[in-house]
């Protein structure tokens, strides 16, 4: 199951449960926000009866911290990176 089975993922949306940083320097691209910029990926849990938007939010946390974005999303040859929003669509969870 992917992230966008269980959320709507866009850039530009103001209704989103939380946003994640898109574009700037490594130590800022997939950072996860709760206050609205019109060029960060908003994230809104959709399936409400299998993810909590919260929990969902601490994962996110959770991949910054790690670094996932840094190591694996983030693109450019400049001081300036980005993530795409088919990247943190597909990010895959794992169902038991």
């Amino acid at each position: 199951m992917f992230l966008v089975d269980l959320c709507v993922v866009k850039v530009n949306f103001p209704e989103a449960d939380f946003w994640l940083i898109r574009l700037g320097s490594h130590n800022k691209v997939g950072m996860p926000v709760k206050k609205f910029y019109k060029e960060h990926i908003g994230i809104k849990v959709t399936r409400l009866d299998i993810l909590i938007p919260d929990y969902l939010f601490y994962v996110f946390l959770d991949l910054f911290n790690r670094k996932y974005f840094k190591n694996f999303c983030a693109q450019g040859t400049l001081s300036l990176v980005y993530i795409k929003v088919s990247q943190v669509e597909r990010l895959k969870f794992e169902t038991s």
